[in-house]
């Protein structure tokens, strides 16, 4: 693939038995690690700059992803790039609505995962348009009722680690010892997931979400430390500054550099 994606590794190290998610009422294997395909329906991507708006263009680039092996499609309208102000409820949903009915009416077992952290719009994208997944930057940190919501729609929840909010997430980020602070604090809130019935939990480092270069190479060298949470990790490296800010490239250029953290990462 040559536009932004994400993997999924599946299994823990203490743990021998397959881990599987329920997507529908079919388990999916994450035996071997899978592919989420990133589509961007913001004006702003930080990777080509360029809305992913027109419905042809919707279609081709979902096409392409699924054609070159996505496992799944994670659509997102609301900017999460440093800096990125936050827009309102109605444009991230007057952004997804059609774009994503479309897709899923196109490709009916395509999976489907919704990058929101507005409990509202995961509830509305699960029931009304048949998404199957919420990915949820801020762990719901940045809306209380997030948890509750996945606990009621019965599907599969990603919840990552992120330091402050897009705004400001990148202005002067400061951990004790990263691994341990990441991994402790996705341990607090996989425990409260427990508790409330969530069956399905994902979990994301985060990297480069209120992270510097250097917490994010750490956090790279040391992922065996999220397999232990026990649940499926989702590694998100492509085409972020960690990868060509040291070699003077853009982030619509340095696809080696992507695919080798990637490789290095499963």
């Amino acid at each position: 693939m040559d536009s932004k994606d994400k993997f999924f590794i599946g299994k823990g190290l203490s743990s021998t038995r397959e881990v599987a998610l329920n997507i529908r009422g079919r388990l999916v294997s994450l035996k071997s690690p899978g592919v989420m395909g990133v589509l961007n329906l913001t004006p702003d991507s930080f990777y080509d700059g360029n809305p992913t708006r027109d419905m042809d263009r919707i279609l081709s680039k979902t096409g392409q992803m699924l054609e070159q092996g996505a496992t799944m499609i994670d659509i997102g309208a609301h900017s999460t790039r440093p800096g990125a102000h936050p827009i309102s409820e109605d444009e991230e949903l007057q952004r997804l609505c059609l774009p994503v009915q479309t897709i899923r009416e196109t490709w009916p077992e395509a999976i489907l995962s919704v990058d929101t952290y507005r409990s509202g719009i995961a509830r509305k994208m699960v029931q009304d348009h048949g998404v199957d997944m919420i990915n949820d930057i801020s762990g719901g940190d940045m809306d209380s009722l997030m948890f509750e919501t996945a606990r009621d729609l019965q599907v599969p929840y990603i919840f990552m680690h992120m330091q402050g909010t897009p705004l400001d997430m990148q202005q002067d980020p400061v951990y004790g010892e990263v691994v341990r602070d990441v991994v402790n604090n996705l341990s607090e809130k996989l425990n409260r997931l427990n508790e409330l019935g969530v069956n399905d939990a994902i979990a994301d480092p985060g990297f480069g979400f209120g992270k510097t270069p250097d917490h994010n190479y750490t956090l790279r060298s040391r992922l065996d430390a999220f397999l232990m949470l026990g649940v499926p990790v989702l590694v998100g490296l492509s085409r972020k500054s960690m990868v060509y800010k040291f070699r003077g490239y853009g982030p619509g250029e340095p696809l080696n550099g992507s695919t080798a953290l990637h490789v290095v990462a499963v």
